[in-house]
């Protein structure tokens, strides 16, 4: 075993990141990078399970998750993932091996079966929590070069973050996106909507509900005087970016907003250039609200 160095995880990217949703993989590590945190990505890592398949497959999802989980074992530190789905699905499978000793047993089984194991030593992060409770304002402060004066951002998390479980900050009414947005001179605005479902992967299986909940998000991060939206999750930053003509159709309101990672608009703010958090990849245009706050 490894090892821990401070200020070192083991990085799990997931598959939302390495394919359709690269604009936060790439923001991350580069704010990752400015910051001294070192992302060591984890070898041979699959799937975690998530989407439809836990449902179908709650124990197969398990397993998917375990394996990963068994390989950050060897190399003693925290598993550290950006993607909102993937954080809940390796954070849900470590905490249920630890409580159900049945549970447990099968999934060893298993793991074995494939030349691996798990002994439950391995701690899952979020990388939002990492920045703002392993490094704090103080240390992100000192790297801050270009502040955003005034920008208005609605800080979205969506329903799998603080939920179920709450071990990152209240599970309903969570503030650690809207405090990190101050550390960068944002206003994070009263929103109600941060912690309700986009709708995932209803877009495709039920479309005009998934619609429904993405327009009413939208509305609301207007109707509260937001210029952007800030997001910790792949598939709840395309979901909001994607639909928004059809859905201000839907509702008869305007529902078109910037909706951004919140690493995008950290790592501005850390002086990278829009290429390094790849803000060209986002299917809203954030640059003029952007240059019209920033100092």
């Amino acid at each position: 075993m490894i090892a821990p160095s401070k200020n070192t995880y083991t990085y799990y990217p997931g598959c939302s990141q390495s394919a359709t949703n690269k604009a936060y993989d790439i923001s991350c590590r580069n704010v990752a990078r400015v910051l001294g945190i070192e992302l060591l990505e984890l070898d041979d890592w699959n799937c975690c399970g998530a989407t439809a398949y836990t449902a179908i497959r709650e124990h197969r999802s398990f397993v998917l998750s375990a394996r990963n989980l068994a390989l950050a074992e060897k190399q003693g530190r925290d598993l550290v993932t950006a993607c909102a789905g993937c954080y809940l699905s390796l954070h849900k499978a470590n905490k249920y091996f630890g409580e159900d000793p049945k549970l447990r047993g099968n999934i060893r089984r298993a793991l074995q079966a494939g030349g691996e194991d798990y002994n439950g030593g391995i701690k899952v992060r979020h990388i939002l929590d990492v920045l703002v409770n392993d490094l704090g304002e103080e240390v992100i402060s000192q790297h801050v070069v270009r502040k955003f004066e005034g920008l208005k951002v609605a800080p979205y998390y969506g329903c799998q973050i603080t939920r179920p479980f709450g071990d990152i900050d209240d599970p309903e009414f969570p503030d650690v996106m809207g405090r990190m947005m101050r550390w960068v001179g944002a206003v994070p605005v009263d929103f109600a909507m941060m912690t309700k479902c986009c709708g995932g992967m209803l877009m495709i299986t039920q479309p005009e509900v998934g619609q429904e909940l993405v327009g009413e998000i939208l509305r609301q991060a207007k109707l509260s005087g937001a210029d952007c939206i800030s997001t910790a999750c792949p598939l709840c930053q395309i979901n909001l970016e994607a639909y928004q003509r059809k859905v201000s159709r839907q509702l008869a309101a305007d529902c078109s907003i910037p909706v951004l990672y919140f690493t995008q608009l950290l790592g501005l703010a850390l002086g990278l250039e829009p290429e390094q958090v790849a803000l060209g990849d986002n299917l809203t245009p954030a640059e003029a609200i952007l240059a019209a706050r920033s100092e």
